[in-house]
């Protein structure tokens, strides 16, 4: 079984920053990529990045390209995402995924095999 576990979350100021790391655990695992969602209240799940585990290629919602950015450690099995000028609409739970096999379009949560629990990224105005 597979686990996925978010870290970093928390509160931070506007401008500020966090970097949220998501760790893969349990049988012996290589994901064909990882990403990162986010859902704030009221609203639905939203594609922020991925990354390919083998090549390191990453893809981004164009919105946050430039402030967020994906990254992984293939020996630590960790993916990271570096989050910078924080902005309060940023706010949110972000979860961690991973899918096993190639798929054609990275920004769809239903293309993912794991997720983790969520981390709450909280930002003050």
């Amino acid at each position: 079984q597979v686990q996925l576990v978010e870290s970093g979350g928390g509160l931070v100021q506007a401008g500020g920053s966090l970097r949220l790391s998501c760790t893969a655990s349990g049988r012996t695992f290589t994901p064909y990529a990882m990403a990162w969602f986010r859902q704030a209240p009221g609203k639905e799940r939203e594609f922020v990045a991925a990354i390919s585990w083998s090549g390191g290629s990453t893809y981004y919602t164009r919105s946050l390209e430039g402030r967020f950015t994906i990254s992984r450690d293939n020996a630590k099995n960790t993916a990271y995402l570096q989050m910078n000028s924080l902005k309060p609409e940023d706010a949110a739970v972000y979860y961690c995924a991973a899918v096993n096999a190639p798929t054609p379009d990275y920004s769809d949560p239903y293309a993912y095999d794991y997720w983790g629990q969520g981390t709450q990224v909280t930002v003050s105005s």
